[in-house]
């Protein structure tokens, strides 16, 4: 295996530096905070969307302290359909944190970005690799997808890493610190732009040769953990996004009366249960009469 992992670290490097997507938090053009932002804003969010409201989320809120002391109902419309705004809130938490705590300074080591509000073992290791260099492997969908299929020859079925695939992922991480981090990002970009769920593109793949499971002949490729499949149609998820985009549209005082909420979605037993938990995660203000708002 240890002939097969260099060759991979060295092809992996040359694709990484030639084909690398052009984000705007990568190659040291921003900072610490800025990437966090990004991790963040990322999870379970397309890349291509994440990129403007990174943009302008950063024009607005450069680091933790301006980030800090922004309105929650700033916060929550910069957010936009992100999707799953309570990571807005626990960003600001955070940002906090840092800037009474850190003096505005992102700590620069796992444990403690670890300690920090919403930030857990993939976003503290994220961070650490890509905006401080530290020599730590990184753990998401996309690395353990690419690193089980490459050494493995196996699918990775997705849930909760696993202690193999753990395991596996330290094992194949360079000694070098740099060289550490170039793997990190060159494992994740093949596998968020090539080594994809479904279709992967393995004719353009710079380490076909060296795949396990492409010679298996793609054994199991897109098999999933059976689970019931997700739907967004009618869900809480639905209806709570209708109604926070309703407050973020919302002109003048910011405040939608009761009436025009009961419009937005015909069940109302639905609709003020979503409400409720809206309320109960902070992200919107209840007021006399029915109406709402976002929190000031």
């Amino acid at each position: 295996m240890t002939r097969q992992r260099n060759r991979v670290r060295l092809k992996l490097a040359a694709w990484w530096e030639a084909n690398a997507r052009d984000l705007p938090w990568r190659f040291g053009r921003t900072t610490p905070w800025g990437v966090l932002v990004s991790e963040v804003m990322s999870q379970q969010t397309q890349m291509s969307r994440v990129v403007p409201y990174w943009t302008a989320w950063m024009a607005s809120w450069p680091d933790a302290a301006a980030l800090a002391k922004a309105s929650t109902a700033e916060v929550i419309t910069a957010w936009g359909r992100l999707g799953y705004p309570r990571r807005a809130l626990r960003l600001q938490e955070c940002a906090r944190v840092v800037a009474e705590q850190y003096g505005d300074r992102l700590p620069d080591d796992y444990d403690r970005l670890l300690e920090l509000p919403g930030v857990g073992d993939y976003t503290a290791s994220a961070v650490s690799s890509f905006a401080f260099g530290r020599r730590v492997p990184v753990i998401d969908t996309n690395i353990r997808r690419v690193l089980s299929r490459v050494f493995l020859g196996e699918e990775s079925r997705g849930g909760a890493a696993s202690r193999a695939e753990r395991d596996l992922a330290a094992d194949v991480l360079p000694n070098d610190v740099t060289e550490s981090v170039t793997w990190n990002q060159s494992v994740m970009e093949l596998g968020a732009v090539v080594c994809t769920a479904k279709k992967p593109s393995c004719e353009s793949c710079p380490v076909a040769e060296d795949c396990a499971f492409l010679k298996a002949g793609l054994q199991g490729l897109g098999e999933k953990r059976t689970r019931p499949r997700q739907r967004f149609q009618g869900t809480d998820r639905q209806v709570r996004g209708i109604v926070l985009g309703a407050l973020r549209e919302a002109t003048g005082d910011g405040v939608v009366s009761r009436e025009r909420i009961e419009r937005l979605w015909a069940d109302h037993v639905q609709l003020d249960a979503c409400i409720a938990s809206l309320d109960e995660d902070g992200l919107i203000e209840m007021l006399p009469g029915g109406a709402l708002r976002l929190p000031r």
